[in-house]
């Protein structure tokens, strides 16, 4: 059902053709908003975009890659140009790189050596130009264009952003230094900025998924139907409530956060949609 309240208003999400930002973006679509696809490959926002207007929503599509300034800042103009305001910002571009990730979860001497196996990849063989671009990605693609909209956000005396943590942000899962090291800074910029703006009327929150099924998900951890990987196991067994999440589970949070009515008195947290996986300690 369309609500008064939020007809009239823009909201931009960024990675939008991804599994949650697209699920998010249809449910911001859902309540009457505007929505601004951006993404790096713009068929992939086209895409969602026509699932959108196929649902009655309203939205348009851009492609925009976040680690570029210029192009951040160009698009945001535009985008203000056009539609003359933005509401909300979903800061959702993102990701991980598995050439960033050892294959070993634990210092092995021999990663070292030249003649090491092939197949012994530590944390010393690892591409460190990809280990840089994720840290980028997650870093610098959220400061882009939280910097970008808030300009204009704090113009017109009001604004929510959420940008995206991770379970990483809490605990680094094995493996995942580079991703682990930027989600962990994203949470400490959102209450940095979230200071710094809080007196223009824009708020900056964020979110932190839990283990959501995505295809990229299914190849490392399995299902429960299909079966589990011995890592998707660990993750079940750390999980109290005994399954991975779905992408619209992160839509509740995003609505509220984004809701001046519930959370006007709400800026600089982190949210986890967890299912209760930060409620254990493992022991």
């Amino acid at each position: 059902m369309v609500e008064q309240y939020f007809q009239g208003k823009v909201a931009v999400v960024t990675g939008a053709a991804g599994m949650i930002c697209s699920e998010v973006s249809k449910d911001l679509a859902s309540l009457g908003i505007f929505v601004v696809l951006a993404d790096r490959a713009i068929e992939n926002a086209q895409r969602v975009a026509e699932q959108i207007q196929a649902n009655g929503g309203k939205c348009a599509a851009y492609a925009c890659d976040v680690t570029d300034k210029a192009a951040v800042d160009a698009f945001a103009d535009e985008v203000i140009e056009t539609y003359g305001r933005c509401d909300f910002l979903i800061n959702g571009a993102g990701g991980n790189n598995a050439k960033a990730q050892p294959k070993i979860v634990k210092f092995d001497p021999r990663e070292l050596e030249e003649d090491r196996p092939e197949d012994l990849v530590g944390l010393y063989n690892v591409d460190m130009q990809a280990f840089e671009n994720v840290i980028r990605l997650n870093t610098m693609g959220t400061v882009y264009p939280l910097l970008a909209f808030a300009k204009y956000m704090a113009k017109q005396g009001s604004g929510s952003i959420v940008n995206f943590a991770s379970m990483n942000t809490y605990c680094p899962l094995t493996r995942n230094f580079a991703y682990a090291m930027s989600k962990a800074a994203v949470a400490n910029f959102t209450q940095a900025f979230a200071a710094y703006f809080a007196h223009t009327g824009v708020r900056i929150n964020a979110v932190a998924p839990g283990f959501i099924i995505n295809d990229r998900s299914k190849l490392i951890l399995g299902t429960p139907e299909e079966g589990l990987t011995k890592r998707g196991q660990d993750v079940i067994d750390h999980t109290p409530m005994q399954k991975f999440g779905q992408a619209r589970d992160m839509c509740g949070a995003i609505r509220w956060l984004i809701d001046d009515r519930a959370a006007g008195f709400v800026t600089g947290i982190t949210v986890p949609v967890d299912g209760g996986f930060l409620t254990l300690s493992g022991v």
